[in-house]
């Protein structure tokens, strides 16, 4: 049985198909209509009524001819490019897919390597992002830092991997928020002792997080892996917390990755 999932779009209240969406990518990849249609396998006046049906939708143009050929407007850009990451969602033939944030990137490259699977694609993003992508089918995995995603997320299967402990820099009531780990744990913690804080700047980047001279909660584990030693404020143990793989399907890649996984946070 072969399934193939083509998306198309709903354009203030019109409907446009996939095939008319395939003739705009087509356009913007051949920079001229007439190839597009080769492409295709169509006349030009049907990709001319393709291109009229996508305008009616959008209310403005989306090709410019010129002498040199046809561009996609501005307005015929933003649609190719809903159009193509819609595609890329639909492809069921991508390779298995993990997804973790920074915390957990450097172990899982190790155990990805290990176990040989170096084929893998590897997503790096926030919590909120990777169960977004599961959701989508975009993942085979995620591994997830903050626990108190879990409860927004029961429709996966879940499987803890092990159990990390956070770091307190304290400098004052000022606090830089890492974008990544159990933040939400840590300054629940805070709410709890009944400390005044304010949060004053929040960053991706790790040095940066490091060399604010504010306060900050990071895992320990992050700091263990970098050979990096800082006085905590807590002892970690009080912020510990679950690591957590969710999935979909519990098949034989995930079920490797996972155990690899515990043995190493074990």
């Amino acid at each position: 049985m072969q399934i193939r999932v083509q998306s198309s779009q709903t354009i203030n209240g019109k409907q446009v198909t996939a095939r008319q969406l395939e003739a705009l990518l087509a356009v913007q990849e051949t920079g001229s209509q007439t190839a597009a249609a080769q492409r295709m396998g169509i006349s030009v006046p049907v990709l001319h009524k393709y291109m009229s049906s996508i305008e009616d939708a959008a209310g403005a143009p989306v090709l410019k001819t010129t002498p040199a050929g046809s561009r996609l407007t501005p307005e015929g850009e933003e649609i190719a490019s809903v159009a193509r990451s819609m595609a890329l969602r639909c492809d069921m033939s991508r390779r298995f897919t993990v997804c973790c944030s920074p915390v957990m990137e450097d172990l899982l490259m190790s155990v990805l390597s290990s176990l040989k699977m170096t084929d893998a694609n590897v997503v790096i993003s926030d919590d909120e992002y990777n169960i977004r992508m599961l959701r989508e089918d975009r993942t085979d995995i995620a591994i997830i830092d903050d626990p108190l995603y879990l409860f927004d997320a029961d429709e996966f299967a879940m499987d803890e991997i092990g159990y990390m402990g956070m770091v307190m820099v304290d400098n004052g009531p000022s606090f830089i928020r890492y974008r990544y780990g159990a933040q939400r744990v840590a300054f629940m913690f805070m709410d709890s002792v009944d400390r005044e804080y304010t949060v004053d700047a929040e960053t991706f980047s790790l040095p940066e997080l490091l060399g604010s001279n504010k306060s900050f909660f990071v895992e320990e584990y992050l700091l263990t892996r970098r050979n990096l030693r800082l006085k905590s404020a807590v002892d970690p143990k009080v912020l510990r917390h679950a690591i957590t793989a969710l999935y979909r399907t519990d098949g034989r890649q995930v079920q490797r990755l996972i155990a690899a996984l515990k043995s190493r946070l074990s």
